[in-house]
């Protein structure tokens, strides 16, 4: 039987530089790590709550750099990877026999989703855990129907499409998973303005990757949105909510 190239949706270049800008932005001191911290600390507190205890750990995308110190405090030997320095999850891992494999916010921007999962569970000693989290189905329904108003008649891809639930359950089965577990949780932030949450979409890595990311919005077509924005609002704040599906599972 024939292998299925996977759509290309995503652009892997765009994907890489928008990282690297990220990494950039993170330098600022007053830089927002909402999403990532809400990671890490569930991470953590799944951990806790099995009482699983890995001896080694590989943690990816962790641009907060926390994870990895917390999970070596615990006596884990831990090893990064940074899909902006050159790894690449499409592609099988130079990890294996690893006990615990903590995937944070890179995972919903790749055309081969299913083998990136893959590659992870192989990567993965006998027993070994994975803990994969990133945003999902249900975020930025705001700035969603803001960018529709900014567009008119012509609207253009400016959000990509997102996993569910039901379909993070069907995944882990699908790349046989032993005890699938998936669950979604909100985080919600209000902002003071559209330009705010821009900055903070671009600091935290959240910007367009589509291999066809549509236009760049026009003057008239930004104001517009800003608009829009604070119409969505009140008393001079709007609130976003962010969908962060964590999907975990065991090689067995």
């Amino acid at each position: 039987m024939e292998n299925k190239v996977p759509p290309r949706i995503f652009s892997p270049s765009r994907r890489s530089a928008l990282r690297r800008r990220m990494l950039a932005l993170q330098q600022q001191p007053d830089a927002p790590r909402y999403l990532i911290d809400d990671m890490v600390e569930d991470v953590l507190d799944r951990l806790s709550f099995l009482r699983f205890e890995p001896r080694t750990a590989l943690v990816i995308g962790d641009y907060s750099g926390t994870l990895a110190p917390s999970l070596g405090a615990l006596g884990v030997s831990v090893a990064e990877a940074e899909p902006a320095f050159g790894f690449e999850e499409e592609k099988p891992w130079p990890f294996e026999q690893v006990d615990l494999i903590a995937s944070l916010g890179t995972l919903d921007t790749l055309n081969d989703l299913p083998g990136a999962l893959v590659h992870a569970r192989k990567a993965l000693a006998p027993g070994g855990m994975l803990i994969a989290s990133f945003l999902s189905s249900g975020t930025l329904p705001t700035t969603r129907e803001v960018m529709l108003a900014a567009d008119g008649e012509r609207p253009a891809p400016r959000l990509h499409p997102m996993v569910d639930v039901r379909s993070g359950a069907q995944l882990l089965q699908r790349t046989l998973y032993a005890d699938p577990v998936v669950d979604q949780r909100p985080v919600n932030v209000a902002f003071r303005s559209f330009a705010r949450l821009v900055a903070d979409l671009r600091a935290q890595g959240i910007s367009n990757v589509l291999a066809d990311p549509g236009p760049p919005l026009g003057k008239s077509a930004l104001e517009r949105a800003k608009r829009a924005f604070a119409e969505a609002g009140e008393d001079g704040r709007t609130a976003e909510r962010f969908e962060i599906l964590t999907l975990s599972g065991w090689k067995r």
